[in-house]
């Protein structure tokens, strides 16, 4: 498991596909939707025929939050959604979310700051929900 600023990370417990789930389910009770979900392995297999482990790339959106967001900046679209990823490593399976407190440093206004605060709450309580 790799330690990164811009991430939190835990281990789940279980299988990779129940990570998937309970990740969904949890932001999903935060008031999140998956708008994109990418098979990263499957992906890599079909265009590079090439082996790699199993993740899983969630765009998680919280509505509320992002239609602030984009009436406060309307280039944070750019960085939309919150990307959540669901990886194995050596066996073990992990849940990653992004930390937009530090991911939308790249904007200066102070009202994106207090959003990307709200949002990675929610989806640090998703995170430890799922991995309970």
């Amino acid at each position: 498991m790799n330690t990164v600023k811009y991430a939190v990370t835990k281990q789940y417990e279980g299988k990779f596909s129940d990570a998937v789930l309970d990740i969904i389910d949890s932001l999903n009770r935060e008031g999140f939707g998956i708008l994109t979900q990418i098979d990263v392995q499957e992906t890599l297999k079909r265009k590079l025929n090439t082996h790699y482990s199993k993740y899983m790339i969630l765009g998680a959106c919280n509505p509320p939050n992002a239609y602030k967001a984009l009436q406060a900046e309307r280039e944070i679209g750019l960085l939309l959604p919150c990307n959540v990823i669901v990886y194995e490593e050596d066996t073990r399976v992990f849940i990653s979310v992004m930390k937009p407190s530090v991911a939308l440093t790249l904007s200066s206004n102070p009202d994106v700051a207090v959003i990307a605060e709200d949002v990675e709450s929610k989806l640090i309580s998703a995170l430890n929900t799922a991995t309970k």
